[in-house]
């Protein structure tokens, strides 16, 4: 396995010639409070109540991927005191504002979330109780959900109830760079970081059995409330994987239409009902009347040859 060229990237301020989207910002579009400064994108500034993303304009159709992120996450709040975080999206919709870290609920795709503010061990902690040592996650933290449409993401638990997995990463007001990778290689996922400055990769995520279509579209987003940071992608980097497959593996690995995780039940989408236009519901008024009327004649006709047949047998 190896990589191969690179599909699309996002490399800012690296010099002339370089710029959104291999020189061309057309493929990319900002969201909310997304700023573009000199070496990067702003996602959201350390304020308040403020959401902004960064989505990709082409669908990707890559079988297997890696997508690297170089990121920074910075500001004045003191521990704990700091939020909300930012997350990494391969999904179907692009460019739906929302509650998850500035994104849609109910999503369908994949989501890899940096995590910076515990709610759940806030909420805890205000109800005077505490987690057994095998449960508690220390925060910063990375995890991974895949979702088909029928998930909620539970913000006030950050996500535990649907995490695939995850690991603590101290990632804010460092002063070497940070990145995040995310590989998608034979229906296997895999997240790694380097945010050692050390420039090496360590395991946060691994996932087998992870099935998510082609065409879906690459983003970033993040989302401050009552705490805030600032969330900065300084670059974005997609590439295709060479990878061999096997015949048996080539029938196991044919496209999907829905993403889904082996061995992890998800519950089933229903389609929505289409409410009827008014001219709809007056024909099928319309014609329910018709047939009650039609079949309220037939029974008065059958009744009265039934009543005539049975005088006939009195005479």
């Amino acid at each position: 396995m190896g990589p191969g060229c690179c599909s699309f990237s996002f490399c800012w301020g690296l010099g002339s010639g370089h710029g959104v989207g291999t020189g061309s910002s057309s493929l990319w579009n900002l969201m909310g409070n997304a700023m573009v400064m000199t070496q990067y994108i702003r996602l959201t500034p350390d304020m308040q109540s403020k959401q902004g993303a960064l989505w990709n304009r082409v669908p990707c159709f890559l079988r297997d991927w890696e997508l690297q992120v170089h990121f920074r996450i910075h500001g004045q709040g003191k521990k704990n005191l700091h939020g909300d975080g930012l997350a990494i999206w391969y999904t179907k919709d692009r460019m739906q504002p929302g509650p998850v870290f500035g994104n849609m609920d109910k999503f369908v795709g994949l989501g890899v979330f940096v995590d910076t503010y515990p709610n759940e061990e806030k909420q805890q902690e205000a109800q005077k109780r505490r987690y057994s040592p095998g449960v508690q996650r220390v925060f910063p933290y990375i995890s991974a959900m895949v979702n088909n449409g029928s998930l909620s993401y539970d913000h006030e638990r950050d996500g535990r109830p649907t995490e695939l997995g995850g690991c603590t990463a101290i990632v804010r007001n460092l002063h070497y760079d940070t990145f995040l990778v995310i590989r998608y290689v034979k229906r296997h996922l895999t997240v790694m970081m380097d945010i050692d400055g050390k420039h090496e990769w360590r395991d946060c995520i691994e996932v087998p059995g992870v099935r998510l279509p082609r065409g879906y579209y690459f983003g970033t987003s993040s989302i401050t409330g009552d705490l805030s940071d600032n969330h900065d992608i300084i670059s974005l980097k997609l590439f295709e994987l060479t990878v061999d497959r096997t015949p048996e593996e080539e029938k196991l690995h044919r496209d999907v239409f829905m993403p889904s995780v082996d061995n992890m039940k998800l519950p089933e989408m229903t389609a929505p009902l289409v409410p009827l236009s008014g001219l709809a519901l007056f024909l099928i008024v319309f014609f329910s009347l018709v047939f009650s009327v039609f079949a309220i004649v037939i029974g008065i006709i059958l009744y009265n040859k039934w009543q005539e047949q049975s005088r006939k047998r009195f005479y």
